[in-house]
């Protein structure tokens, strides 16, 4: 499916994601990386210096730190309450990856940008969460300060 028909499908109320983004503390970010390359790690750095609690979650037993926080190897590891679980992996991977944040009692379940699966999503919905697909939470904690610049030539 074309990005913008993804767009077009999860369109979300822009207060429905300020509210959750200035209702959540804690985010348990499923598929973490510490590599400095990949996009997960930018999310994680930034949603971590504006002030969130940040859970990296990345199976590789190798791995225990990303920017000095503990990393965990799964969401059931995890021995504090979790508001929001943000997945960074494939969207085949979203069903499972909810079912285990209904488990731990996650408030919200969070897809990444080209992470959407719609039964996850009326499964985490049938249990009470709120969810938002096919997003970018740095994008969207930060849209409301972009301003249109129209006075710039193309």
């Amino acid at each position: 499916m074309p990005a913008a028909a993804l767009d077009d499908l999860y369109d979300y109320d822009p207060k429905y994601l300020a509210d959750i983004l200035k209702s959540v503390k804690t985010i348990a970010m499923v598929g973490a990386s510490a590599d400095k390359t990949k996009f997960s790690y930018g999310v994680l750095r930034v949603l971590h210096e504006t002030g969130y609690d940040m859970i990296p979650v990345n199976p590789n037993p190798k791995l225990t730190e990303i920017r000095g926080i503990k990393v965990y190897h799964s969401l059931q590891e995890i021995e504090r309450p979790v508001d929001m679980v943000e997945v960074f992996r494939p969207k085949e991977e979203f069903y499972g990856i909810a079912e285990q944040a209904i488990d731990i009692g996650a408030k919200v379940l969070w897809g990444q940008i080209g992470v959407y699966e719609d039964r996850a999503a009326k499964l985490a919905e049938n249990a009470g969460l709120k969810v938002v697909m096919n997003r970018c939470p740095k994008i969207e904690l930060f849209r409301p300060f972009w301003k249109p610049r129209l006075d710039l030539k193309i």
